[in-house]
């Protein structure tokens, strides 16, 4: 019988990745209490409406990639593809909007049927900064500010760059996009077939595109900051003066539009070339009719979502990950002899109470001492305990042996009311 594979795009996290992760998952936790950020938590099966609604039917999104089934009731329902749209549910659902201001954050897994590619696939996790209730340019400066310490906190700051536009009002884009249209079909020939099929359902989406010849004749379409209006205009240049005011460098991209349609106003990008295709990291923007589009009260929002395997594969490429990410364990306790086995055990948890940063990993089923000294050696650990009887001795002991595994091997015997303590001085992390 054929083993069963993971689904393809569906990745597995094995246990010599996951501290990476765990390192990453921290240290964004740490940045978003740090800015006075509370975690929410939502399920990744919602009802297709409710993305439908707020991402846009004539989006890629809907269009081609969600994950839609209809369960036995009849309904129709999605995995979700992103993070907003669920978040704005639940908040509204629990009456958390309406005259309130809320900092949220969350984390988890998103799906998307496209082709897995290097830090694209279709089991993706992101992290997510959702902020509501506030209108101004100064909610929108402190989520840049967020992502900004993050980048800092994992040591990346010069190796990704803010990228900014204005995209204005839902009126504005429309007015943009049947200009815009008109151009590009006066140029058709010179399309790529993706750009002429979005020419009639969005094209504000051809502005995104990669292809050169499309980005060449791009050069010479109407922009859209001509179509802006001044109320947006005037928020996005004191969002401007704000991050140059707190030492924040960006970039204007006039062609940077995003993927989802309950955008307005400004949007941005964190981007690398460290990458390759895969540049952006981190992206987000404003939203303030989307609370409204999904039955609310109108309601101004700002967030931003980045893609944890991104920021993996970045970690990874500029070599930055320190030690605590790579996991293993501090120190490996072997007992040599069925009859230590017991007190093996016990000795370990009396450590792993007096010493709760202590990384502990206990020899289980039994081998001789240069096997489990093999085993502590593979399990990446500083040193070894060892509870070994001396000849004419019996069992419990009353001392062990303290190993560095290094290439020196240096020991020590200290009794077993002393170990803590000493463990303490030999071992900083533990203070």
């Amino acid at each position: 019988m054929a083993k069963i594979q993971a689904i393809r795009g569906m990745n597995d996290i094995l246990p010599t990745e996951s501290p990476t992760w765990q390192y990453v998952e921290h240290c964004f936790q740490r940045v978003a209490h740090r800015y006075g950020y509370r975690e929410i938590r939502f399920p990744v099966v919602e009802q297709t409406q409710l993305f439908k609604r707020s991402i846009g039917e004539v989006t890629d999104i809907v269009e081609k990639e969600m994950y839609s089934f209809d369960d036995r009731n009849g309904d129709n329902l999605s995995l979700r593809p992103e993070g907003t749209a669920g978040c704005v549910r639940a908040a509204e659902q629990h009456g958390l909007l309406y005259n309130q201001q809320q900092r949220l954050w969350y984390h988890g897994p998103m799906f998307r049927h496209e082709r897995p590619q290097k830090g694209r696939y279709r089991q993706f996790h992101q992290f997510g900064i959702e902020a509501f209730g506030m209108p101004g340019p100064d909610i929108d400066a402190e989520v840049i500010l967020l992502s900004a310490n993050f980048w800092q906190e994992l040591g990346i700051a010069d190796s990704v760059t803010l990228e900014l536009n204005n995209i204005g009002s839902a009126a504005d884009r429309r007015a943009f996009g049947v200009t815009l249209a008109e151009f590009l079909r006066a140029h058709s020939d010179r399309l790529d077939e993706d750009s002429r099929r979005r020419l009639d359902s969005n094209p504000l989406r051809i502005l995104d595109s990669k292809v050169p010849a499309t980005r060449e004749l791009l050069a010479d379409a109407p922009v859209l900051a001509d179509f802006i209006n001044a109320e947006s205009v005037e928020h996005y240049t004191a969002l401007k003066q704000l991050l140059q005011g707190c030492d924040i460098g960006f970039v204007e991209n006039p062609r940077l539009v995003r993927g989802l349609d309950y955008y307005n106003n400004a949007v941005f990008e964190w981007t690398t070339s460290a990458l390759g295709a895969q540049g952006t990291v981190c992206a987000g923007g404003r939203y303030d009719t989307l609370v409204e589009q999904l039955g609310g009260r109108s309601t101004p929002g700002v967030g931003f979502a980045m893609g944890e395997e991104r920021l993996v594969l970045l970690l990874e490429e500029l070599a930055l990950l320190p030690d605590e990410a790579r996991g293993g364990v501090d120190i490996y306790l072997a007992a040599v002899g069925d009859e230590l086995t017991g007190q093996a055990l016990a000795v370990a948890e009396t450590l792993r109470q007096e010493l709760p940063g202590l990384k502990l990993l206990v020899n289980c089923g039994g081998g001789k001492y240069n096997s489990q000294m093999k085993k502590a050696f593979n399990s990446g650990a500083r040193a070894a305990i060892v509870l070994e009887l001396e000849h004419g001795e019996s069992a419990p002991v009353t001392a062990v042996r303290l190993r560095t595994l290094d290439d020196a091997g240096d020991s020590e015997n200290i009794a077993l009311e002393d170990l803590p303590g000493r463990l303490r001085e030999k071992f900083e992390f533990l203070t």
